[in-house]
């Protein structure tokens, strides 16, 4: 496993080909096994509560999970950046950015040494800190799970710019490049979110674009 000079695992250091492809073409990896807290959502992201939910819940569990492991098995890691898939009925939603129909889980990535019970401890220490605060319940918490995930063979591209000119890669991907290769759906679409949104410009944001696929 990969590790900071502090002694930090770091899953973008574990996985350079996975949080860190090219910008310029379209690339194939195999992605291994991993495991993510996960919470699943539909509808538009810039809109849908239950997304802004089913992130503060991510964020809050997954910083629970690290001091935890830190404090009681002297391990510590970089929380992971916030991840997500994405599916519709109809694959064109996506070019077309129709997110009311976007289905979604939510995904942040987790050390292979924390398992269900780590999890479920961290949620009732964040749950308890709501009620203390007197804050009002997050539904997401109930939800939120530990779920592993192989997507093994996958196209992906680094995308610069806002969410909403993707449009235009993913149409490259999926009516020209996929064809091209003899590749077909292989899973639901992932993106990575390696910018904080909230601090970052649009025209800077950096997003890994990744498509499982398989042969026609």
């Amino acid at each position: 496993m990969a590790v900071e000079a502090s002694g930090k695992y770091d899953v973008k250091r574990e996985h350079p080909e996975l949080y860190a492809p090219s910008a310029k073409e379209f690339t194939v990896v195999d992605v291994p096994r991993m495991q993510y807290l996960a919470v699943d959502g539909h509808g538009d992201p810039n809109t849908a509560a239950r997304y802004r939910d089913a992130v503060e819940a991510l964020f809050g569990v997954a910083y629970a999970v690290k001091f935890a492991s830190r404090r009681t098995l002297q391990r510590d890691f970089v929380v992971a950046p916030l991840e997500g898939l994405w599916w519709a009925e109809d694959q064109g939603a996506f070019v077309a950015r129709d997110k009311g129909a976007w289905s979604w889980r939510l995904l942040i990535a987790q050390p292979d040494w924390i398992d269900d019970g780590a999890v479920a401890a961290a949620i009732d220490v964040v749950r308890a800190k709501g009620v203390t605060a007197g804050a009002r319940e997050n539904p997401a918490l109930d939800e939120l799970r530990l779920e592993h995930l192989h997507e093994g063979p996958s196209a992906q591209i680094l995308h610069v710019g806002s969410y909403d000119d993707e449009a235009p890669t993913l149409a490259r991907l999926h009516d020209e490049w996929m064809p091209q290769h003899g590749l077909t759906f292989g899973g639901p679409h992932h993106e990575v979110y390696l910018s904080d949104a909230r601090r970052t410009a649009p025209e800077k944001l950096r997003t890994v674009l990744r498509q499982p696929v398989r042969p026609l």
